[in-house]
C-alpha cells in the first residue's frame, strides 16, 4: 500500500461528527438460527434503520493519531482486516459482516475478511494473519473481552490501528486500540427491565437467559436489568440464571429445564433473541400460549419482532449490527489526524406491541 506523504484536506470537526452520526448505521452479540438466516439479509437498511450515535458526554475522551503512535494514511489506498467472532448463522452476525463488506464496497476499501467460528484462539491466529496479509487497519468483533494480547502487540509492532465493535476488548484505549463502538449494554438491561415490569405487573418470578460468558455484553445487559428492577420493583424477583450462550438451541433447553424446576415462572428475560426465539419455542413444546410468560428480548431481529406480534415477545430492545458506515467513518477521520470518541456510543430504539407491525420492516 502506498501511504500519502501529505496530510490531506480535513474537514471540520463539527462536520466529521454530523457526517458520523448521519451516515452511521445500531450493535452485539447473537447466536444460531437457519430459519433466521435468511432475514440477515444483503439488502441495504430499511429507513429508519440507521445507527444513530449518541451525544457524547461532556469531557469523553478522544484519540487521534498523534497519541496512538499511528500514521496518517489515504483510507482509499489502505487495506482494512475484518475479524468476525461467531457463526454466520443468525441475523446479528449475518448483517454485520454485510455491512462492514457493503461499506468497504462503497468506499472502494481492499478488505480481507475472517470468522473465527466461536473458537477464541482461532480468532487470535485469524487477526494475527489479517497483519501478516498486510492489514492496515482492523476492525475486530471480539468474541471475547480478555485475552487479547498477542493480537495488540503485534498490531502495535507494525502501527497498525484496530477499533472494536459490539464488544468491548478488556485493554487501554488510545493505547491498544483506537475506538470502541456500540451500544449502552447496561442502558439496554435497563430498557429490558422496564418492559418486563410493565408485562407482568412488577410482581412475581422471573429468569434470566444469560449470554456467553467471558465479554462486557453479557456482564452489562446483567447488571442493567438487576439494578432496575431491584429499584423500581423489588416485588419481582430474579429466580433463576443460567448461560443460553446467545444461542436459539441452548436457550430452548435452559428454558425447557426452566419450566420444570420453576413452573410458575412469570417472565423471562433473554439477553439476546436468539436464546428468546429458543425460549418460545420450549414454552410451545410445553403446551404454553402466547402472554403465559412473558419474554424480553434484547437485538432486533424481525422473528423476534415478529413474535410480538404474534403475542409470544413482549418486547425487545434494539441492538442494531450494521456498523459498516460507522467503523469505517471513524477509520477515515482517525487516518485524516482528526479526533475520534474513545467510546462510540449508539442510542438504541424498541419494539413493542404499539409499534411491531409498523415498524418490523426496520428490523434485520
Amino acid at each position: 500500500m502506498q501511504r500519502t506523504t501529505h496530510r490531506p484536506r480535513l474537514l471540520s470537526r463539527p462536520t466529521v461528527v454530523a457526517l458520523a452520526a448521519a451516515v452511521a448505521l445500531t450493535a452485539t452479540a447473537c447466536a444460531k438460527s437457519e430459519d433466521d438466516a435468511a432475514t440477515g439479509s444483503k439488502s441495504p437498511a430499511a429507513a429508519g434503520a440507521e445507527q444513530k450515535v449518541a451525544t457524547p458526554k461532556p469531557g469523553s475522551k478522544t484519540c487521534t493519531v498523534d497519541a496512538y503512535g499511528g500514521q496518517k494514511l489515504d483510507l482509499e489506498n489502505a487495506t482494512v482486516g475484518f475479524s468476525q467472532s461467531e457463526k454466520e448463522a443468525n441475523p446479528f452476525r449475518i448483517a454485520e459482516t454485510q455491512s462492514i463488506k457493503d461499506e468497504a464496497e462503497k468506499r472502494g476499501v481492499k478488505l480481507l475478511t475472517a470468522n473465527a467460528q466461536s473458537q477464541f484462539s482461532k480468532q487470535i491466529s485469524d487477526v494475527q494473519d489479517l497483519l501478516a496479509k498486510g492489514a492496515d487497519l482492523l476492525v475486530i468483533a471480539p468474541l471475547n473481552s480478555d485475552g487479547w494480547d498477542p493480537v495488540l502487540q503485534a498490531a502495535a509492532a507494525k502501527k497498525v490501528p484496530i477499533v472494536t465493535i459490539d464488544r468491548k476488548i478488556n485493554a487501554t484505549a488510545c493505547k491498544d486500540y483506537v475506538s470502541f463502538i456500540a451500544s449502552d449494554f447496561v442502558e439496554q438491561g435497563r430498557r429490558a427491565a422496564d418492559q418486563m415490569i410493565e408485562a407482568t405487573g412488577g410482581t412475581g418470578e422471573v429468569a434470566i437467559l444469560l449470554g456467553s460468558a467471558g465479554n462486557n455484553v453479557t456482564t452489562e445487559r446483567t447488571k442493567g436489568f438487576k439494578d432496575r428492577i431491584a429499584e423500581k420493583a423489588p416485588d419481582l424477583k430474579v429466580v433463576f440464571e443460567q448461560t443460553g450462550d446467545f444461542a436459539r438451541e441452548k436457550g430452548q433447553q435452559v428454558t425447557e429445564q426452566l419450566i420444570q424446576s420453576k413452573p410458575g415462572i412469570k417472565g423471562i428475560y433473554a439477553e439476546n433473541d436468539e436464546m428468546g426465539l429458543g425460549a418460545v419455542a420450549a414454552l410451545k413444546g410445553a403446551g404454553k400460549k402466547p402472554g403465559d410468560v412473558k419474554i424480553v428480548t434484547v437485538d432486533g431481529t424481525r422473528n423476534a419482532v415478529q413474535g410480538i406480534v404474534d403475542g409470544w415477545v413482549s418486547g425487545v430492545i434494539e441492538s442494531n449490527p450494521r456498523f459498516g458506515p460507522l467503523a469505517f467513518q471513524t477509520l477515515d477521520t482517525f487516518t485524516k489526524g482528526e479526533e475520534v470518541a474513545q467510546d462510540v456510543i449508539i442510542e438504541d430504539g424498541a419494539y413493542t406491541a404499539d409499534n411491531a407491525k409498523t415498524d418490523i420492516g426496520k428490523a434485520y
